[in-house]
């Protein structure tokens, strides 16, 4: 379903479409673990790619990811959006 809604959403040149993913609600021994206590997702899966970078002789080179992959964020980094309650 979110491949749908972020087919409408194709990012240009060296940018990369990513989505977070889902923060882990339980322990591999079972415990549950409260939304304030867990930390901030810094893994993610790559959705839409763009066609890559120009370099200075003109030419074309492309992005080292590929659709589906696991990719780690900044802490920092990136820009929010939201589509379609995504």
């Amino acid at each position: 379903q979110a491949g749908k809604a972020f087919r409408k959403f194709l990012p240009l040149f060296d940018r990369v479409l990513v989505e977070r993913c889902a923060a882990e609600t339980v322990t591999k021994g079972g415990i549950m673990i409260p939304e304030k206590a867990q930390g901030k997702v810094l893994q993610a899966t790559v959705v839409a790619v763009g066609s890559g970078a120009r370099g200075k002789d003109g030419e074309i080179h492309p992005v080292s990811v590929k659709v589906g992959e696991k990719v780690l964020l900044p802490e920092y980094g990136g820009t929010k959006i939201v589509l379609e309650d995504k």
